[in-house]
């Protein structure tokens, strides 16, 4: 198990604190510092329009570009879905209303002890094995010293020095259409802490409002090595992150609810030279392609300091990213180390894992996103299918449950990627929620390639099964959608079609041999799609060709 040891000291600094305004509206406690003022105030900017470059641009571009080379590495905090605050017993719930799961120790009040929340490190651990990390079995919580209006206490409780993972890599596919290819980036770090509140500025600037339902969430930092190269590797990395925690139970990792935010170090330097540029910060990226688009733009900016001889107007900073300009903005300058005064947290003991209880955990984790793309491989599909099914742990969970019922791994892949993708996207709904079940799936490709239903009537199948539910025997028999197999019931429908049309008969023996597919059509209409397509036409070439040596 994992055991905490008190570490028989404790530390009391003089802590002075500040004095907001809180005031209670409709029973929500809010806490309002007047006065405060964002340093980039995007409401009040006009937002240029965007412009496509001309190719003439994006040559010049290109040939800027070639004597460079990039140096990206991304800070990741991921969001843990535990069911309180890590250090309290505060639940949080994305959405609510401000200021209502609270408590002293989140809202830093003098006394407040916090409570080291065990699911927290259970997490950690889950994330550092998948990671391929070396685990700390002794780590520490430190204090991170600097003051923002929504860091209630002064400081945030994080790990300085001994980190719970560190030295390890993730494995990752780069999608068909970037240029494919398998990419390896390392893993410096893995540690636990809490999470700020948040700032709701008014739309008129005068002031701010400090929300501290976050305040305390526990947070998992994920630093990766400066291993990227591009924009593209960036935001793949980011996606195979998501895709893990989202394997492992440990985060919903929706950007959008800041589960997972990505802040990206981007730094440039000629090619051949050892020591690195200088490194930007930048943040304010909501979405993959935000991270893709944001470091694109800052190696261009940088590159282009460069070949101006400039470079030495690249200084240290943090910078957001603007969406409407499509451009990185200065946001303050950037902290060294020594400005957070980091020493152990005096109000927590040491946290001791035995190797029986990393173990265990070891030995709970589900297959990984990169296991599951291997196998898919060895089944033959390509990676355009394997990198879609193992996207979703849900949808690789369907098509696995599909495929243990005997169906054919192509098949079920383009069912999957297909159709009910399709149906997926338009109603918004996930896998889990549709009525279609893995066994039905399975039994409906069967059917067809058994030849007992067609292609065509398969999908009519599919979508009452996705909407409705049901069974495929069950609807074949109900409805009579066997499939027509007798040769002699076929060839009749075909002559009638045939004598039904003698003007396109007469054209198909003039050379219209296109006019087949109008003919085979008109067949599948006169059985009610049933006829055996396969049959339909062998039969159908025969009548036709008999016709033309007439």
């Amino acid at each position: 198990m994992a055991s905490i040891l008190s570490r028989g000291f404790q530390i009391r600094p003089l802590v002075v604190y500040s004095s907001p305004i809180f005031s209670k509206r409709n029973g929500v406690l809010y806490c309002t510092l007047q006065g405060v003022e964002t340093q980039t105030d995007q409401h009040k900017k006009p937002q240029p329009q965007i412009k496509a470059m001309t190719q003439k641009q994006n040559r010049m571009v290109e040939q800027l570009l070639q004597g460079y080379e990039a140096i990206i590495g991304i800070e990741t905090h991921v969001q843990l879905s535990t069911l309180t605050k890590a250090f309290c017993g505060c639940p949080y719930n994305y959405g609510s209303q401000p200021n209502t799961t609270i408590c002293p120790i989140c809202m830093g009040l003098p006394g407040a002890l916090p409570v080291l929340n065990s699911k927290v490190i259970e997490f950690a651990v889950k994330v550092g094995l998948a990671l391929n990390c070396k685990l700390s079995l002794n780590s520490k919580f430190d204090r991170k010293q600097y003051f923002y209006p929504d860091l209630p206490k002064g400081y945030q409780i994080s790990q300085f020095d001994i980190p719970v993972a560190t030295g390890g890599y993730i494995d990752l596919d780069l999608p068909v259409e970037f240029g494919g290819g398998h990419r390896r980036f390392g893993i410096t770090r893995v540690h636990m802490e809490e999470d700020a509140g948040k700032l709701l500025h008014s739309d008129n600037g005068t002031h701010s409002q400090v929300d501290l339902n976050r305040a305390g969430v526990p947070l998992l930092e994920i630093v990766s090595e400066p291993d990227m190269r591009n924009g593209i590797e960036a935001a793949e990395y980011g996606a195979e992150l998501q895709r893990l925690v989202r394997y492992l139970g440990v985060s919903n990792g929706n950007m959008q609810e800041g589960s997972l935010r990505c802040d990206v170090n981007v730094s440039v330097r000629p090619k051949g030279q050892a020591e690195f540029g200088t490194k930007v910060e930048i943040k304010n990226l909501n979405s993959f392609s935000a991270i893709n688009r944001a470091i694109d733009y800052e190696i261009l900016r940088q590159v282009h300091l460069h070949s101006k001889g400039q470079a030495v107007e690249i200084v240290q900073e943090t910078r957001l990213w603007e969406e409407g300009s499509q451009k990185t903005v200065t946001m303050r300058k950037k902290e060294g180390l020594a400005d957070y005064r980091y020493f152990p947290e005096p109000d927590l003991p040491e946290v001791i894992l035995t190797q029986e209880y990393v173990d265990s955990i070891h030995d709970s984790l589900p297959e990984l996103p990169e296991m599951r793309r291997r196998r898919y491989e060895k089944m033959g599909l390509s990676m355009q299918d394997v990198l879609f099914l193992a996207n979703d742990a849900t949808v690789a969970q369907f098509f696995d449950a599909t495929m243990a019922k005997g169906a054919d791994a192509k098949l079920a892949a383009n069912w999957v990627m297909g159709d009910i993708a399709a149906y997926m996207k338009n109603e918004k709904m996930s896998i889990n929620e549709i009525k279609l079940s893995s066994d039905e799936l399975a039994e409906l490709i069967a059917s067809i390639k058994s030849g007992t239903i067609s292609g065509k009537i398969g999908k009519e199948i599919l979508f009452e099964l996705i909407a409705k539910g049901g069974t495929v025997k069950g609807m074949i028999k109900e409805k009579n959608l066997v499939q027509i197999v007798d040769p002699a019931e076929i060839e009749r429908m075909v002559d009638k079609v045939l004598s039904e049309n003698p003007k396109q008969v007469e054209q198909y023996c003039g050379g219209k041999t296109k006019l087949q597919g109008f003919f085979a059509g008109q067949v599948m209409k006169e059985s009610k799609g049933k006829a055996n397509p396969g049959l339909l036409n062998k039969i159908l070439l025969e009548k036709l060709n008999a016709a033309k040596d007439s």
